[in-house]
């Protein structure tokens, strides 16, 4: 009886953390991406004299929208297939195989997280001139893309690889299946929602990723982080940034829930074809 006290407490506080963290900027963007512009939204007013959709529709056919759209949901599912193609062969070494020190390598993939954007972004930029790539700046920000976000892939699908049972594996074997049919009938299972977690993960990432697809990419190539901040920067116009924040954000947290199925789904006793 004496914990529920407690725990009303608890909820309230996180029920206003949640308001404070989410709800309130969420709420303040909606409001200003429907300021019209007949009227403008001072301090002294509590809500918007005024709303209306002029700003998105202005966005929609003045801006460069409609291509950093295209730009960044081409860039987006590329780069993840890219990364996890490129994850999978470490996170196998990882996940199967005992060897020495394999905690501190696990450890080591997770580093290059530490390393600021910009730095990354200088160094591709460099890679490309140095390569003659700088016609290929599309290719270029895909790949680095792949290779920014591969410590997530590479931490994910370790611990999927992780979950695999080797009594299924030998069992496949002894009953004569191909390599095909075992990987389908014991790694698959265990491995889908990893493989699906890791896809959305990296997309979202590359969605909102700024600095490499400002300095690799620039002038050329658009993407909605690029065009949000020049709207911060150049002009500072928020109603048209607060446009470009829901553009960008809302269908990131719609993928962010979907993540969260995903991951819940991925229970290791439902994960061999036993479940």
């Amino acid at each position: 009886m004496s914990s529920k006290p407690l725990n009303t407490v608890l909820i309230t506080l996180l029920s206003i953390g949640f308001a404070i963290w989410l709800v309130i900027p969420f709420a303040m963007a909606v409001l200003w991406s429907l300021v019209d512009p007949s009227a403008p939204w001072t301090a002294d007013q509590l809500l918007p004299p005024a709303m209306s959709f002029f700003r998105w529709r202005d966005m929609w056919a003045h801006s460069g929208l409609k291509q950093a759209l295209l730009t960044s949901y081409s860039l987006a599912p590329l780069a993840a297939i890219l990364c996890i193609a490129l994850a999978l062969p470490t996170s196998l070494a990882l996940g199967r195989i005992r060897f020495p020190g394999r905690e501190v390598a696990k450890m080591l993939c997770l580093l290059p997280l530490v390393v600021p954007g910009f730095v990354t972004s200088i160094f591709f930029s460099a890679l490309l001139f140095a390569l003659g790539l700088q016609n290929f700046r599309f290719g270029a920000i895909v790949f680095a893309h792949a290779v920014l976000f591969l410590p997530y892939a590479i931490r994910i699908m370790t611990v999927s690889f992780e979950q695999v049972r080797q009594d299924h594996i030998d069992a496949a074997r002894d009953l004569g299946a191909s390599p095909w049919a075992r990987f389908t009938a014991a790694y698959l299972p265990a491995l889908r929602p990893g493989i699906f977690a890791t896809l959305l993960i990296v997309f979202i990432q590359s969605i909102e990723e700024f600095a490499i697809a400002y300095i690799v990419g620039s002038p050329e190539i658009v993407t909605i982080p690029t065009l949000l901040y020049a709207a911060l920067g150049q002009d500072f116009v928020r109603p048209n940034a607060a446009v470009l924040s829901l553009i960008l954000v809302v269908p990131n947290v719609l993928l962010m829930l979907i993540l969260e199925k995903l991951l819940k789904s991925a229970n290791p006793t439902l994960s061999s074809g036993k479940g």
